[in-house]
């Protein structure tokens, strides 16, 4: 396997500050560092979060992701100057994300007001192989002179959510004169969490602690010679409340330091690097292109897609921008099953079961909503947390050219969530066969989705529709009969009355009401244009030309022009809404009629949303446009990795990154799965010579290579499986290689 690609950063530029934080963090699904730089600039945001720790400032605010205590940030003082990378002069400077192994490197040459050259090598790492423990490095090298440099470093508890403290300090100390250790508790989710950390450094240093505003710090001396490298290492814990650990928190985390103090930072380095090693062993996507930028982004986005994913612990989810940053709150959306979900169920179902299990936890809070907002069933939050209630702002940020704010509607009107959960029970089901998932848990978040659906409807002249809902264009609110939203929940109650019949677990009033509904839900058809109608009134709405705005995709500038009702009467889309059912139903509508959506909807849509030009790329490509889709994919691509310095300030696009990953699978490769049969027809770009990826399907592991004139497929078990390459069915021994 080719060497993993990493992320560089060849120079230091405050307006990139915390894009660099975002797109460079570590993380291991339980723990997300950002890559916020040692020492402290005003811009610069900290933050490390553990999933499910979450918590409410005041009882009318909104739950959210809580910033824990710092245990990276150092001041460093050289001959009593305070290293900053804004005063003295850089020489050179480098940060590396080095994916392969998950490390953060950055080394930095610094001439100080006396023109004295120092070398400083900053090094990090969040260990994949104990999910509780970090480490961090620094080793300094005095160039020019002897000289004295003094760090201090610790436990600081004055970070906060954007000036928002969620964290009690319980205690404080100081262990043994060598490990710091503190105690927090959210304010009212009541979490308790423990962090301790130790600096191995040389005996001939000079060590003392202090205690004061929220901090506990460690201040180390010591004695700079010429070349003569010094350095300190850090060895952190965290453990909280909600772990599955027998262990109190505060006992863990300071066994976890004791533990593991003496191995130092190297050892712990290479038992993590094992374990990411592994990872891309078993799941790399390698890309031979024209382009380099195609092989380092879908690194980035399986890197990223692995430390946002919390595959310990089925009580949490993915939020939409994963564990490295506080956008959206750290709430889980849609994303999650339609996104990121797909990338584990083809290569490790059982984390794709541990995300669908969240929602199974979670079905009484989805019931107590339905009933609450008048309805039978299960109606899951639109944003979701650690409680699985409705966590979704009741209104959106003031204004500022109106000084108004304006409602969120999401939770009350964007109810395909209930659907785009039920489709992922299914193709989780199609994928693995896991019967004992499916006739259990799986069946009831079916059954109660489904009596959602019945009860939402409206019987208009015997005609059933879904009235006032948000489809996932979300520039048009309110409407009805979005045709995503109807043909998601009449795949939902058909699935639902089918497996209550192949599990024998009848019941007759959801047969009834079930297939009444079937027989009667309006289903938009394409009209004499072959277009379909995305909802009853979105074709008769002006258009206008989109395409200045479409040069400044994602940045919603159209709401500089145009108020959101404005907006919502014309035809406007922010993202994939009838693409996206075009995308999850390949054989819905014919060929042609696909192609002719494609074009109308793309010209429509500004793709202000990160989720949509993925999804474009993948009907696009299926539709043989390999040139559009190719060029879709590298926008998409670019969103996080792209020249905007702000793009990711407040975190990953996580969904996007996911989507990444699904054009290459099931765009360009065009795999598309249907009943206990695997289809293959490429349509590789012309920029690309190789695809080649693995893929898990019904207990098999295939390993799959494209290139434009062959397809090879190989499997490691006895079991045989059925592919149909280009039309062509196929039973698969051990290995097959099909002409195209």
């Amino acid at each position: 396997m080719k060497k993993v690609n990493v992320i560089n950063e060849n120079k230091f530029d405050l307006q990139s500050i915390n894009k660099y934080a975002t797109i460079m963090a570590l993380g291991n699904g339980y723990l997300g560092l950002r890559a916020s730089h040692e020492e402290y600039y005003s811009e610069q945001t900290r933050g490390m979060y553990v999933a499910g720790i979450y918590n409410k400032f005041t009882s009318n605010d909104v739950t959210e992701i809580v910033n824990l205590p710092d245990i990276t940030g150092m001041k460093i003082e050289i001959n009593g100057e305070i290293y900053s990378v804004l005063t003295g002069e850089i020489l050179s400077y480098e940060r590396i994300l080095n994916m392969q192994n998950g490390e953060l490197t950055r080394e930095v040459v610094w001439k100080n007001k006396d023109d004295n050259r120092f070398c400083l090598k900053f090094q990090r790492f969040v260990s994949k192989d104990n999910l509780h423990l970090l480490a961090s490095k620094i080793t300094v090298i005095s160039l020019d002179c002897d000289a004295s440099i003094k760090i201090t470093t610790g436990i600081d508890a004055q970070t906060s959510n954007f000036g928002k403290q969620h964290l009690l300090e319980d205690n404080i100390r100081v262990i043994d004169k060598k490990i710091m250790h503190a105690v927090y508790r959210t304010t009212e989710s009541n979490h308790t969490i423990a962090l301790a950390t130790s600096c191995n450094v040389p005996s001939t240093s000079d060590v003392s602690f202090v205690a004061k505003n929220r901090q506990l710090m460690a201040i180390i001396k010591q004695d700079l010679i010429v070349d003569q490298p010094f350095e300190l290492e850090k060895i952190s814990a965290i453990y909280t409340s909600i772990d599955k650990v027998k262990e109190e928190p505060a006992q863990a985390s300071i066994q976890a330091v004791q533990e593991n103090k003496s191995a130092g930072y190297e050892r712990l380095l290479e038992s993590s690097a094992i374990k990411w090693n592994h990872f891309w062993e078993q799941k790399r996507v390698s890309i031979s292109s024209k382009e380099e930028i195609d092989q380092i982004v879908i690194d980035f986005s399986l890197y990223h897609i692995e430390i946002m994913t919390p595959s310990h612990d089925e009580r949490f989810s993915v939020g939409a921008k994963g564990l490295t940053g506080e956008g959206y709150k750290g709430h889980v959306f849609w994303d999650t099953e339609i996104f990121i979900a797909p990338f584990h169920l083809f290569t490790e179902p059982e984390v794709a079961r541990k995300l669908l299990t969240y929602r199974y936890l979670h079905i009484k809070e989805a019931k107590d909503k339905a009933t609450k907002n008048g309805y039978a069933g299960a109606l899951f939050p639109w944003e979701s947390a650690y409680s699985g209630m409705e966590e979704t702002p009741e209104y959106a940020a003031i204004n500022i050219l109106t000084g108004t704010r304006q409602k969120v509607a999401s939770a009350v009107a964007e109810h395909h969530i209930v659907a785009d959960i039920a489709f992922a029970v299914c193709q989780y089901y199609e994928n693995t066969l896991d019967e004992v998932f499916m006739a259990n848990e799986g069946l009831e978040l079916l059954k109660e989705t489904a009596r959602f659906w019945i009860s939402r409807t409206t019987d208009e002249n015997e005609v059933l529709s879904i009235n006032d809902v948000i489809g996932p264009d979300e520039y048009t609110e309110h409407i009805n009969n979005n045709a995503y939203t109807n043909y998601m929940a009449n795949y939902n109650v058909q699935q639902a009355l089918s497996y209550m019949e192949k599990y024998n677990k009848i019941e007759e009033d959801l047969v009834k009401s079930g297939n009444d509904f079937l027989n009667r839900l309006y289903l938009p058809q394409p009209n004499e244009d072959k277009i379909i109608p995305q909802d009853d009134t979105f074709l008769t709405k002006p258009e206008i030309d989109l395409s200045i705005y479409k040069q400044t995709q994602g940045s919603q500038a159209i709401l500089f022009d145009y108020s959101r009702q404005e907006i919502n009467e014309m035809q406007i889309l922010k993202q994939a809404d009838v693409v996206m059912l075009l995308y999850l139903f390949p054989n819905l509508f014919e060929e042609d009629v696909v192609k002719k959506n494609l074009h109308y909807y793309e010209e429509h849509t500004i793709h202000d949303s990160s989720l949509s030009k993925a999804i474009h790329a993948i009907v696009a490509a299926r539709c043989g446009e390999k040139e559009d889709a190719y060029r879709l994919f590298q926008e998409a691509c670019l969103i996080d990795l792209g020249p905007n310095p702000k793009s990711s300030d407040e975190g990953i696009h996580a969904a996007s990154l996911g989507a990444n990953w699904l054009a290459t699978i099931f765009g360009f490769a065009n795999i598309t799965v249907e009943t206990n049969k695997l289809k293959i027809n490429p349509n590789l770009p012309k920029n690309w010579d190789k695809l080649s990826f693995p893929f898990h399907w019904q207990g098999i592991n295939l390993e799959i290579s494209i290139t434009h004139e062959s397809v090879t497929v190989t499997k490691q078990t006895d079991t045989e499986v059925a592919i149909e390459i280009n039309g062509e069915l196929i039973n698969l021994a051990d290995q097959i290689i099909a002409t195209l």
